[in-house]
């Protein structure tokens, strides 16, 4: 086992360009950080040694674990960076400097083609394998060799690896999922992540999957990668530090996702209410592979204990081939918006109907009044279905008059124009 032992959940990458800023954000990156991570690529050039000499005192102010990293563009750094110019970095100008680092809780992130290079055996003798992290960044996809470029990374010693890919689709995580998996049954230190917004899930999940740590940023004016989360919202919104794999899965499907405010209204209940639960967002595209590939009890290719989702746009009505219940109204309407795991079955129903004219009850008289709706999509369709049944005469806007039409013959409704409305 590594240095940095498995308590430490939440690391914040500290990116600033100069060193006088240093402090003050290593000291916001304190009040949540487990470990911090130094960015030491993001300072400006003439800023670099200003930093090193401060670094030793800056050092003994925090009892965070550090991480020192100096990123090359190609790996999702600030600025280009060679083999030989690392190398030079690690092995003399940071030597030079007498940064305080401390041997049993620090370490050096070092690139996969670093360790390779001529220069890895050296980089090994200076700060012993226990003082390495051997990373590997691909910022195009889900590379075809992800299970070799890990054994390649094992191969360097290192006592930490890490791998982040880039992840279009939601299925993408299931690959960094399974290196979880290796990882943990072969008893290796790994931090494994999906970046962008369809690999959110990763960085909520990974702990309690087995990754040595998941990335929290400052604030969202400060991520250092795609899909990076605030860390506040890590710790108290999502409470990574509580999850494990027994915890209830819960969470939003659709495209875009991360406006939702479902995370911040779900979470805080199970909160309040104690529950061992987290609700997370799920960027689908291809929903049909999402639903057979991660939800459904009997065709998903990762053990989670998923429990139930939430639906919206653009996927409420493609979801419903896919279920193997389905309430009447929600099949009437045409929309699920609430999938619940049944044992081995996904039972859908749709809540939008009855809350979309609830809070008019007792307030507007809908019998034979004049309603617009304006758009065509799921919870259009549901909230069209319960005005036809309040007995209103609705008109329906959409920019698809196509789809409009189609909706409002389905449920008995008149079409109008948005120029018009």
């Amino acid at each position: 086992m590594s240095k940095i032992q498995k308590e430490g959940r939440v690391c914040v990458p500290v990116c600033v360009r100069r060193a006088d800023e240093l402090r003050e954000a290593l000291t916001r990156a304190a009040e949540f950080a487990d470990i911090v991570e130094l960015r030491l690529d993001c300072l400006d050039e003439p800023q670099l040694e200003a930093a090193l000499l401060e670094l030793s005192a800056l050092r003994t102010s925090y009892k965070q674990r550090f991480i020192y990293t100096l990123r090359p563009a190609g790996q999702g750094g600030a600025r280009a960076l060679g083999c030989e110019v690392r190398a030079d970095f690690w092995m003399n100008r940071f030597q030079r400097a007498r940064v305080t680092f401390r041997e049993d809780r620090d370490v050096v992130d070092l690139e996969l083609d670093l360790l390779e290079s001529a220069s890895g055996p050296r980089l090994l003798d200076v700060f012993g394998r226990s003082g390495i992290i051997c990373s590997q960044h691909d910022f195009a996809g889900v590379p075809a060799g992800l299970e070799r470029i890990y054994e390649r990374m094992a191969e360097t010693t290192a006592a930490i690896l890490k791998i982040a890919v880039r992840a279009g689709e939601a299925t993408d995580c299931l690959a960094v999922f399974r290196l979880l998996e290796r990882a943990r049954r072969e008893g290796r230190a790994l931090i494994a992540v999906a970046m962008d917004e369809a690999g959110i899930m990763t960085r909520i999940l990974g702990p309690a999957r087995g990754s040595f740590l998941t990335y929290g940023a400052l604030d969202a004016a400060h991520a250092t990668a795609p899909g990076q989360i605030d860390a506040r919202d890590l710790r108290e919104l999502y409470r990574v530090q509580a999850l494990d794999e027994r915890t209830q899965l819960m969470g939003v499907v659709g495209r875009p996702v991360t406006h939702s405010l479902s995370p911040q209204i779900h979470n805080a209940a199970f909160d309040a209410l104690g529950l061992d639960a987290v609700y997370v967002p799920f960027d689908v595209g291809d929903v049909g592979a999402f639903m057979r590939r991660m939800a459904h009890p009997r065709t998903r290719e990762l053990g989670w204990n998923l429990r139930g989702l939430s639906v919206t746009a653009p996927h409420k009505s493609a979801v419903m081939e896919y279920l193997d219940r389905i309430e009447p109204t929600a099949r009437e309407i045409g929309a699920v918006n609430t999938i619940v795991v049944e044992g081995d079955e996904l039972h859908g129903s749709n809540t939008d109907a009855a809350a979309s004219i609830r809070p008019l009850a007792g307030v507007v008289e809908l019998r034979d009044a004049r309603a617009a709706l304006i758009g065509a999509g799921g919870a259009a369709r549901a909230l069209l279905w319960s005005l036809r049944a309040s007995g209103a005469r609705t008109t329906v806007f959409a920019r698809d008059a196509v789809r409009a039409q189609v909706l409002a013959e389905k449920f008995g409704a008149n079409v109008g124009w948005l120029s018009d409305a």
